[in-house]
């Protein structure tokens, strides 16, 4: 069955141009230590620590969710699972390299950040929970918001239906933003490096998507001589 077309190139480029400015100038900030910021950051952290220790039924949940519900490797998970679909159901063997190559360069872009700007964990003398390696960005927020973000463009290219794709929207945005606030209430990342996950994370889509459109749509014929349905004729 031949696909409806995928977002505008165009909308995509426009989009990543938007998220562009804000992601560069918070990961400056960070880098640089900018005090306004860091004092919110550490406010808002002192804050949501000493509620979570002052609510350890609420403290278990939000460590359940994030260890397990909307832990990285969930979410790479899911990814797979939607790679075999794409594969087994629709022979889109381009489309499911995009998908997996997209959610690699993600992981790669998280972790070089995080080498590059080296940004302290927030250190507790009553710690909740504990996390390892730098700070900035949020992995967990930004393997949600591309692994969400990924699935939702792929449920809008198949033409799922609508109730299918607002189910859908509704569990990405309760999970991308759940875990975010999970990983401050556990006192195991500043707000900033939550928010420049999501930043990057949506960036890391919004450029992927574009890319897809450019390029991707022109892939190479299966063994069979016909173009696989991730592809137009």
């Amino acid at each position: 069955m031949p696909l409806p077309p995928g977002p505008p190139t165009r909308t995509a480029l426009i989009t990543a141009a938007e998220l562009t400015p804000p992601a560069v100038t918070l990961l400056l900030l960070v880098a640089l230590s900018w005090r306004p910021l860091m004092t919110l950051d550490e406010n808002i952290a002192r804050t949501t620590h000493r509620w979570a220790v002052e609510s350890p039924g609420v403290t278990h949940a939000c460590r359940i969710l994030t260890d397990w519900v909307w832990d990285p490797w969930t979410m790479r998970a899911l990814c797979a699972v939607a790679v075999v679909r794409l594969v087994r159901r629709h022979a889109a063997w381009g489309l499911a390299l995009w998908l997996v190559a997209t959610c690699a360069l993600g992981t790669l872009l998280q972790q070089g950040l995080k080498w590059a700007v080296g940004r302290p964990r927030p250190v507790w003398p009553d710690p909740v929970d504990s996390a390892h390696y730098a700070a900035f960005p949020s992995g967990h927020a930004l393997t949600a918001t591309v692994v969400c973000g990924l699935l939702l463009w792929l449920l809008h290219r198949y033409d799922a239906g609508r109730a299918v794709r607002r189910t859908a929207l509704a569990l990405a945005v309760v999970s991308v933003v759940g875990v975010g606030l999970t990983r401050v209430w556990l006192g195991v990342h500043w707000p900033s490096d939550v928010v420049g996950g999501w930043l990057v994370g949506a960036l890391v889509v919004a450029l992927a998507v574009s890319a897809y459109g450019r390029w991707g749509d022109r892939g190479p014929l299966d063994r069979r001589g016909r173009r696989p349905e991730g592809f137009p004729p």
